[in-house]
């Protein structure tokens, strides 16, 4: 029983590691090499956690073997562009000027429902409005509206900009976050006394509350308890 739980643990360490070498990507951010690497590392690892016949350095040499390779790959794509294309492909155009480019489509078997999809989720309903639909080798599509599609900002209209800066949590299911309020050089006496002007009497009745660098405060209470 110990030898198994040790086991699993050793394995599973390591491919924490392996994911983390990966970097920070969501599965649907996956290149196809990095994809083909998680469900090889997750077969390998399943195997000395079962069967354990098999000396657990079966499995961890492949694993540390395929990290290896994936890092070889990882450094070949920045210094090479044609074998970054070989192995990542290339972002394809699928819509132009508000011209849906069948041939792309056909090339990269993406639908017309996926596409629709994607243009959606983009806040895209009308696909005159776009100027440019292009397919990135994770599958997602990136829109790049027309000019005269474009919103409005605050450097188009000549007004005064103001950056509140990144809000910092300081309160999180009813939870102080000590070192947050060190890096805005807050104490916790500045934090009750804003908890009571705005009616709040027990810490534990906040669900959020965060401030940025201009001091502007966001508090959400736990349903049922204001």
């Amino acid at each position: 029983m110990i030898t198994a739980v040790i086991r699993t643990v050793i394995l599973y360490l390591l491919i924490i590691v392996g994911i983390r070498l990966m970097g920070k990507r969501q599965i649907g951010q996956l290149e196809p090499s990095e994809l083909v690497l998680s469900l090889l590392i997750a077969d390998l690892a399943a195997v000395p956690m079962q069967d354990f016949g098999i000396p657990l350095l079966m499995g961890i040499i492949p694993i540390l073997t395929l990290l290896c390779l994936s890092t070889i790959l990882s450094v070949l794509t920045v210094k090479s562009i044609r074998f970054r294309a070989l192995l990542c492909s290339r972002p394809s155009i699928v819509v132009q000027d508000g011209q849906i480019l069948i041939k792309e489509m056909v090339k990269n078997r993406f639908t017309v429902d996926e596409l629709m999809e994607e243009l959606r989720v983009a806040g895209i309903t009308d696909l005159s409005s776009v100027k440019y639909a292009v397919l990135e080798t994770t599958g997602r599509i990136s829109v790049l509206p027309k000019a005269e599609e474009k919103p409005v900002t605050v450097k188009d209209m000549k007004l005064p900009a103001q950056d509140n800066g990144l809000p910092v949590i300081l309160i999180s299911d009813g939870r102080i976050l000590s070192q947050n309020l060190k890096i805005r050089n807050l104490t916790e006496a500045w934090l009750k006394k804003q908890l009571r002007q705005r009616d709040v009497q027990d810490i534990r009745h906040v669900f959020l509350m965060t401030v940025d660098e201009k001091g502007h405060i966001y508090l959400a209470e736990k349903e049922g308890e204001t």
